[in-house]
């Protein structure tokens, strides 16, 4: 199955970079625009007279496909800020610890790191190796860092830099067990796997839209567990703190109104729900298995090209596998790596190359979705061999 004529994809470019920005399909984007024309019609009666409804209504559509109670959900631009939001509300004393991982995405773990300085708690780091044999190294690992100091553990549902699928309700069982709330950082997680916020049982959990589920940038959601939500404001505070709506609780008017924005990537949701569906005749459930079986296809040729085994074992794959590469040299910066360069501007190929958890560590990282098919990592294949045999005989390991 390959759906790319679904997009607006350059056509001259190998797109296998999903995981890093996602990408909206054009009948998704079409739904926005004739959001963004609906309210520009008459802002004054959209955004006094019709958001709330609507907020709820699309509300109501990612909450059913999350598997999360709509009271305990709110949008947020990004996952980003769904976990800035729940650590600048949460408060920290000296003595306090904050836990994260070295799997963890560096702009939460900066957001943790930034809290904790300011605070006088303490960062903990969890570390977990890489390659990962399984699932229950993971949990042994944050076990091992939980002391009776731990406040707040922020955790990964599926790694950014390494692409896992972690045991999620394992570790937030773990951690509730410990009495430690967990934020959970889902941000590849809806639409890649088949989510179940309510089940994991987490006091937060943010996950972005605009990455597997393709709705338009700017589209993400924070679910807080009902007796944190008192205590949870943006990072923007706006009239939510004194003014709520009729049939609104705090918790939402805090978070649907932060000040005049463009709501319509929320509004879309419902929209690239529907659409992704339909590429498949199984529904969301037939795009997961396509990506996930594409991914570990893909991983397998690039891993043949670099005479290397991919890294992710098949249990913890979702729709994203990482190859090994050499270790980066001392010094040698983050962005621009020298790899992924070459395949965009020469090769003419996005893919990932990411670094972590030792920052030595390089891998290439793979993404799939439905306008991929297997031709397109044969061709980045081709392009590897050319670039260990031309440009860099070090990337064979």
């Amino acid at each position: 199955m390959t759906a790319a004529a679904s997009w607006d994809l350059d056509p001259n470019v190998t797109h296998l970079n999903h995981g890093s920005f996602g990408a909206a399909p054009r009948r998704v984007l079409e739904a926005q625009n004739e959001w963004r024309r609906t309210l520009e019609s008459n802002p004054m009666a959209f955004f006094s007279r019709r958001l709330y409804a609507e907020l709820d209504a699309a509300r109501d559509r990612l909450a059913s496909f999350i598997g999360a109670d709509p009271a305990t959900l709110v949008f947020v631009p990004n996952a980003s800020s769904g976990v800035n939001a729940v650590l600048r509300s949460l408060s920290f004393a000296a003595g306090d610890e904050i836990l994260v991982t070295n799997h963890g995405y560096g702009a939460a773990s900066n957001a943790a790191a930034y809290v904790a300085e300011r605070s006088g708690a303490t960062l903990v780091t969890a570390e977990i190796p890489m390659p990962v044999t399984g699932p229950g190294e993971v949990v042994r690992a944050i076990a091992a860092s939980i002391s009776p100091n731990t406040k707040l553990a922020v955790v990964d549902h599926i790694t950014s830099a390494t692409g896992l699928v972690w045991p999620i309700a394992s570790i937030v069982e773990l951690l509730a067990a410990r009495s430690v709330p967990a934020l959970v950082d889902g941000a590849h997680a809806p639409g890649m796997v088949d989510l179940d916020v309510a089940s994991i049982g987490a006091a937060f959990y943010t996950g972005n839209c605009h990455k597997w589920m393709c709705a338009p940038k700017g589209a993400a959601f924070l679910v807080t567990a009902p007796e944190y939500a008192a205590d949870l404001v943006p990072t923007v505070v706006g009239w939510g703190r004194t003014s709520v709506p009729p049939g609104k609780t705090q918790y939402h008017a805090h978070f649907d109104w932060v000040g005049t924005d463009d709501p319509t990537p929320y509004l879309s949701i419902p929209a690239a729900i529907d659409t992704i569906a339909a590429l498949s005749p199984d529904g969301w459930p037939g795009i997961r298995r396509h990506n996930h079986e594409l991914v570990l296809e893909g991983a397998a040729i690039a891993a043949a090209a670099l005479r290397v085994s991919p890294a992710s074992p098949e249990s913890m794959t979702g729709s994203m596998a990482v190859v090994p590469l050499p270790p980066a040299p001392p010094g040698a910066p983050l962005e621009p790596d020298p790899l992924q360069l070459w395949l965009a501007t020469e090769a003419h190929i996005e893919v990932s190359v990411t670094r972590g958890p030792d920052p030595v560590d390089r891998w290439l990282r793979l993404s799939a979705h439905a306008y991929n098919g297997v031709a397109d990592y044969e061709r980045l294949a081709e392009a590897l061999g050319v670039y260990v045999r031309e440009v860099d005989p070090s990337a064979h390991r």
